[in-house]
């Protein structure tokens, strides 16, 4: 039931005209309910697994806060059982993910590498459909437990306001990864939803359709077209793919994040900022700032963090790096494109902190100023832009072609589609949203197009709307964060 189709628009007309009649307890009751209907409607089997991860976090938690307050002196004993219950949690959330994401991939690469050694296994591969949604809600449960055994947290009692907070149906398939210190106590307690948040929870509900329809689905077929041949492509076509990929990933996954924060604050929950200005940054930190904050936060807290942090020197640190990246890199899927995308964001992360300082020396002021900056952010995008074509590409082998043609054979020969027309396109596509970012960056505020004046605010409103009545694929493509 994808935000963009028919039968969720039906769903959420039903659930809200409910909600707005019901007191809070109920209210919460209610959405549960929903959430696991919206949920059981890609496959009602999945709700075994999602059910585990809720029993198991709810009683390791209230097991790790008892640990923790029998007896004053919190001696070894005490300690050992609270890293059990840790352990328990981590373990059976981590084996379920594993399980179904990882086991066809893990079991076939590691036939390929005995093939190497000129041995020969018979390996298994089991007919397992991946969970949606499963990557998010696997991270949302365990930051739960890690917060409680970190004493950060206190565990809710009432069960059923947990399972509320592993499904709340607005994030539960593609985020933002919401903190339990900042979801719990909204649902625990009474609600009241003010004009403010109803007017923003529209205009992200119709800006996330907008980045949807209008710019991702549309800018698919571009990137389809050229993506889906592995050898027939020039260099700049690799380029045009490459930046249209850009804008449809972006549009795709922060018009989801838009609609899931737009639907959450229509009944009076505030959900996380999970994109900003991804495209203007000017180093692989801002931009990890920027993009997917959820998960970047995530990362650093509950792994980067646990490693050490940059604590055990500079070694130390970029090995932090490196391994938190890959990891990352890995949490998108079961792919060695994703591997090798999390290492390069791990190498240009590292290679950004060794030079850093030398960069920091070099501020000019003024017009030079404005271009160096400009000069940045473009040199930023393509360095993006080509991690992009890593994590799109059709495995190492669609990879290595793509590459091939960027730096070898970039006009080889007369392209089928003008590269003018792809240009024209990606421009078509993609202006609007430009222009409506650097207002919220020069304005410091993601509402921004909010407090323009009425004769600027309802025309923008108009050309949204109508740029996706009138240009918007409406195929109910999915969100292409589904799959993971």
């Amino acid at each position: 039931m994808a935000f963009n189709s028919l039968e969720f628009l039906i769903f959420f007309v039903l659930v809200y005209a409910l909600y707005r009649t019901l007191r809070h307890k109920v209210q919460n009751r209610m959405l549960l309910v929903a959430s696991y209907i919206f949920y059981g409607f890609w496959d009602w089997r999945f709700l075994g697994l999602i059910w585990l991860s809720t029993v198991v976090d709810y009683f390791c938690g209230l097991a790790i806060e008892k640990a923790q307050s029998s007896g004053s002196s919190g001696g070894p004993g005490n300690v050992t059982r609270q890293k059990r219950f840790l352990a328990i949690s981590i373990i059976v959330n981590l084996s379920i993910l594993g399980f179904f994401k990882y086991f066809n991939f893990f079991s076939g690469s590691l036939s390929s590498l005995a093939s190497s050694f000129g041995l020969e296994l018979d390996y298994v591969t089991l007919n397992i459909v991946l969970p949606v949604g499963i990557s998010f809600y696997t991270f949302q449960t365990l930051s739960y437990s890690i917060d409680i055994y970190r004493k950060q947290l206190k565990p809710t009692r009432d069960f059923l306001d947990f399972s509320l907070y592993v499904a709340f149906f607005p994030q539960l398939v593609a985020g933002p990864i919401e903190r339990a210190r900042r979801l719990l106590p909204q649902i625990s307690k009474a609600r009241t939803i003010s004009d403010k948040q109803f007017y923003e929870g529209l205009w992200l509900i119709l800006w996330g359709l907008f980045k949807k329809i209008f710019i991702a689905d549309n800018l698919a077929m571009i990137v389809d077209s050229i993506f889906g041949d592995n050898t027939g492509f020039t260099g700049a076509e690799v380029l045009m793919a490459s930046y249209a990929f850009a804008f449809q990933i972006y549009g795709d996954f922060s018009g989801y994040s838009d609609i899931a924060r737009g639907l959450s604050k229509l009944m009076g929950f505030e959900l996380m900022i999970n994109f900003r200005f991804p495209y203007f940054v000017t180093n692989p930190r801002e931009f990890w700032r920027n993009w997917h904050i959820s998960l970047s936060t995530w990362l650093r807290d509950y792994l980067y963090i646990s490693l050490g942090g940059n604590r055990s020197g500079n070694a130390g640190l970029y090995r932090n790096l490196m391994i938190t990246m890959l990891l990352g890199g890995l949490w998108h899927g079961a792919s060695w494109t994703f591997v090798i995308w999390g290492l390069f964001h791990g190498i240009i992360l590292s290679v950004h902190r060794i030079i850093e300082p030398a960069l920091s020396r070099f501020n000019p002021q003024g017009a030079p100023g404005a271009l160096w900056l400009f000069l940045k952010i473009i040199f930023m995008f393509h360095i993006t832009c080509f991690g992009w074509l890593i994590f799109r590409a059709d495995g190492l082998s669609g990879f290595t072609n793509m590459t091939r043609a960027l730096f070898s054979s970039f006009l080889s020969h007369a392209p089928t589609v003008p590269y003018s027309y792809y240009l024209k396109q990606i421009i078509f596509y993609t202006a609007l949203l430009l222009i409506v970012q650097l207002y919220k960056l020069y304005k410091k505020d993601m509402y921004a197009p909010l407090h323009l004046p009425s004769w600027l605010r309802w025309p923008l409103y108009m050309l949204v709307l109508f740029s996706i009545l009138l240009f918007g694929e409406f195929g109910v493509k999915q969100f292409i964060y589904f799959q993971f």
